[in-house]
């Protein structure tokens, strides 16, 4: 894995957990809340920065299928995991380990153990 690529998966992951909270936070407090008390004013707030977390989201998704040249299954997976309340978790779990395993095999290949 070169460095475009491992930095493009570690910008993914990290806009991933704020993505992820970002939801429930906006269906909780800015949704229910203004409908069952007089807090309304945390629903703009809450909306824009979801919103920007969701659109930085998409670009760097973007990005590291443009870099990791990932199939479009995999691609629509993570974006799913974008529209679930606290998907976003579970695909920096995943993409952890895709990290991982890209740095591992990069050190194989350079220390001469593996020709891949």
């Amino acid at each position: 894995m070169d460095i475009k690529t491992a930095t493009a998966l570690h910008r993914l992951r990290l806009i991933s957990i704020p993505e992820a909270l970002s939801f429930p936070a906006l269906l909780l407090f800015g949704s229910v809340l203004s409908r069952v008390s007089d807090i309304d004013f945390l629903m703009m707030p809450l909306g824009i920065i979801h919103g920007v977390l969701f659109v930085l989201y998409a670009i760097f998704l973007l990005d590291v299928w443009n870099k990791t040249k990932w199939p479009l299954k995999r691609v629509a997976f993570f974006f799913l995991l974008a529209l679930l309340p606290f998907g976003g978790l579970y695909g920096d779990k995943v993409l952890k380990r895709y990290e991982s395993d890209g740095v591992i095999a990069a050190r194989a290949r350079r220390e001469g153990v593996v020709e891949a």
